[in-house]
């Protein structure tokens, strides 16, 4: 008795440490890789010991699985055809196992809808710190029009481009698409008036950020955002593709020019996106099974520069998913990362239909709308390139699986109940 309660016991205190190292890498997510790193590793320790107590290798199993480990295995076998082995070696055990881990710990570790509820108050609230320091940014920080980010000669009227705790603008606003999307979802879906208050109130803050990052692709992004919950929430939400951009037009001059450049076949940044697509379709013909090697783009580039002829300037991604995933480890390679895409969507459409509570429905719409959201700002951007994005994504996938199984035993129960109910 004694031996199996000091187990329990033990199993509990395990619990409670993994859920607390999940909530902090969340909440770390964004404002500290290093520091969300190191309660992700923490966490897998106190994984394993947990396994090591129950005295068994538990696991939950995902419909997924054959898929990860088809992307794993793809992603391993790429390594082979870079120029550098050993970088490729080192950045994919890196990135593919925080991603992978980060995914699989969730999965296995929470198993409540309070504890799914922490997670995304967590991850708004770590979302509500990082805006504000974009703000911060904008009022005190210092003239950085003149580096990397800003065209001076073709936007005279934009001087400041804030990128928060993030590498810089567009990975900051990627970030608050995601967060829009999620916090717009839940507002929509909660009850009570507070709640609604809170939640859209955040909505608003992410939003006013997001037009101060100045990034193009995340506001194209945005109106797919849109497109989601029209089509899948209500049919009225479809004015905002009007409104929107009609409002965005009596802002500052800065974001006017911003938003015709986007038509603008002259403007610098469309013309090198042009050129670097061009570039990467090349090394996908010329390397369509294994690609150029996981995280090899930028050792590669200068083989296929056809455009800058400049061996000193370092592109690190080709400023498209599709093409740079493919490019790196494969037409194969990404025909499995968006299957693992498609499903994960297409499980969360399943909770969306058949969800009996309402915040479990509005979450997966956030989550739906969110992931749309990258998927168009793929098209002209890489911003899971990023590894905190990455994660985030992965994370969003742990949660997807995770109120599918919780939705998935509820209609199993209700079921039960009334096959029960029948024979009484």
């Amino acid at each position: 008795m004694n031996i199996s309660y000091r187990t329990a016991q033990t199993q509990y205190y395990l619990d409670y440490l993994i859920e607390h190292c999940i909530l902090a890498v969340t909440f770390f997510l964004p404002l500290s890789l290093s520091v969300s790193s190191g309660f992700l590793g923490f966490g897998a320790v106190l994984w394993l010991g947990k396994m090591i107590v129950k005295g068994r290798f538990d696991f939950k199993s995902t419909p997924f699985d054959v898929g990860i480990a088809l992307l794993v295995l793809l992603s391993a076998t790429s390594i082979w055809a870079s120029p550098d082995r050993g970088f490729s070696f080192y950045n994919y055990y890196n990135l593919m196992g925080r991603y992978v881990l980060i995914y699989y710990l969730v999965v296995n570790n929470i198993n409540s809808a309070t504890q799914v509820k922490k997670i995304i108050w967590v991850m708004l609230t770590s979302a509500a710190i990082v805006t504000l320091y974009g703000f911060y940014q904008y009022l005190f920080g210092a003239n950085i029009s003149a580096n990397e980010w800003v065209d001076g000669q073709q936007f005279p009227d934009l001087k400041f481009r804030v990128f928060s705790t993030l590498e810089n603008p567009n990975l900051l606003a990627g970030f608050l698409v995601t967060m829009m999307s999620i916090g717009a979802s839940m507002g929509y879906k909660t009850i009570t008036t507070k709640g609604r208050v809170i939640l859209f109130g955040l909505v608003a803050l992410f939003g006013a950020c997001l037009v101060l990052t100045y990034s193009r692709g995340a506001w194209i992004s945005l109106l797919a955002v849109i497109v989601v919950y029209g089509m899948l929430c209500n049919r009225k939400i479809f004015w905002l593709l009007i409104l929107l951009p009609v409002a965005m037009l009596f802002g500052h001059d800065a974001i006017l020019e911003r938003i015709m450049s986007i038509i603008n076949p002259t403007d610098t940044s469309s013309t090198l996106r042009l050129a670097l697509w061009e570039s990467t379709i090349a090394m996908i013909m010329d390397k369509p099974l294994l690609g150029i090697g996981w995280g090899s783009y930028w050792l590669v580039y200068p083989e296929y520069d056809f455009f800058l002829n400049n061996a000193n300037v370092k592109i690190f991604h080709a400023h498209n998913m599709y093409l740079n995933i493919a490019a790196e480890i494969g037409i194969p390679g990404l025909i499995a990362f968006l299957t693992i895409m498609y499903g994960h969507v297409r499980l969360a459409l399943s909770v969306l239909s058949g969800a009996f509570e309402s915040w479990s429905s509005g979450l997966m719409l956030g989550i739906i709308a969110a992931i749309g959201g990258i998927i168009i700002n793929g098209l002209t951007d890489y911003v899971m390139f990023n590894i905190q994005l990455s994660m985030l994504y992965w994370l969003l996938n742990g949660i997807i699986v995770i109120v599918w199984q919780q939705s998935h035993q509820r209609q199993h129960q209700t079921k039960v109940f009334k096959k029960c109910n029948v024979k009484m």
